[in-house]
């Protein structure tokens, strides 16, 4: 009975698989879905009600909560819009040369930074709609998370690069994934100390951004989402990463249809999720912590899916501080 109390699927989901599920800055009640059908759409959560929808040209790859009633977004159609939601209104802000896969509203700097496989990072003044700055990354951007006003960025090649936007002048640290296979996501602690960098071939790092040889020496990696069946082990890719904001836990999503929950400070597993029925593609924990959105699709890695669409969820769990907090 606990488990039907704790969770349940969000009505009215995207008609195509989920791309980023995204709460809003201050409460739990709103939620961003973004979805390769070309749509955003925002969700009462506690009313479990679809508010409002809107469309790109093409598939739509990041969305971010500026405040309460703007988003912006971005994907296939290389266009940045951003949405008011009391007006019901759009706005083209900008483009790129080529996909948008990765986008945050840093409040620091009250910029929008965008992230594109044309290899660029732009970053953006909401309040005139203009980019006020384009800086060149080592390859396609993949992923990109914020950490105050530093911000670091996964590309293809495994390369990480961080950024400080206090000067954007030159690259802060320029450095190499230390797991051996394709970057999917990076999400930054909460307390500004490092971040977890995650990859397809079933592993997580713990990296620290002080360079010093005695903080280096804690960086760590860890094997994840990889099943035992039938005396084969799979490896499946780690898609998604979610930090708790208040105890500096996260939260890992993999291929392999499991949540699990970590202490990355004392190298430990808390708990894992039952087992969803597709890809776990996107995870995002409320400002407060006491819920978790997770999206859920079909990513094509298996043979055995005729009805895929209608695997397409976003599911709300409200976690406890038994799942969340450092034992």
């Amino acid at each position: 009975m606990g488990e039907a109390r704790s969770e349940f699927k969000l009505k009215s989901p995207p008609g195509d698989s989920i791309s980023s599920v995204k709460f809003g800055p201050s409460s739990a009640q709103f939620l961003l879905v973004s979805s390769w059908d070309c749509s955003v759409s925002l969700y009462d959560v506690q009313a479990n009600t679809l508010r409002t929808k809107y469309t790109h040209d093409r598939p739509v790859l990041d969305v971010c909560f500026q405040d309460a009633v703007h988003s912006f977004s971005g994907g296939l159609d290389n266009t940045l819009k951003m949405y008011d939601f009391n007006s019901n209104t759009e706005t083209v802000v900008g483009t790129h040369d080529n996909a948008i896969r990765a986008i945050e509203y840093s409040t620091e700097m009250n910029g929008i930074l965008t992230g594109s496989w044309d290899t660029f990072v732009k970053m953006w003044d909401p309040r005139s709609s203009r980019c006020v700055g384009s800086y060149v990354q080592p390859d396609k951007v993949y992923t990109m998370s914020l950490c105050g006003e530093k911000f670091v960025v996964g590309t293809a090649g495994r390369k990480v690069y961080v950024w400080d936007m206090r000067n954007m002048g030159y690259v802060l640290q320029r450095r190499e994934s230390s797991l051996k296979y394709q970057t999917r996501c990076i999400r930054c602690f909460p307390n500004k100390q490092g971040y977890v960098l995650s990859s397809i071939e079933g592993r997580v790092a713990v990296e620290y951004l002080d360079t010093g040889a005695e903080t280096q020496r804690k960086k760590y990696a860890f094997k994840c989402h990889r099943l035992k069946e039938g005396g084969i082990e799979k490896i499946y890719p780690v898609n998604a990463i979610s930090f708790h904001q208040g105890y500096n836990t996260f939260a890992t999503g993999g291929s392999d249809g499991y949540v699990n929950i970590w202490d990355g400070f004392n190298k430990k597993r808390l708990c894992q999720f039952h087992r969803y029925p597709t890809s776990i593609v996107s995870l995002c924990f409320s400002q407060d912590g006491s819920v978790l959105a997770i999206g859920c699709s079909y990513l094509g890695e298996g043979e055995n899916y005729p009805d895929a669409v209608s695997d397409v969820n976003v599911y709300i769990r409200y976690v406890t501080d038994q799942e969340t907090k450092p034992k």
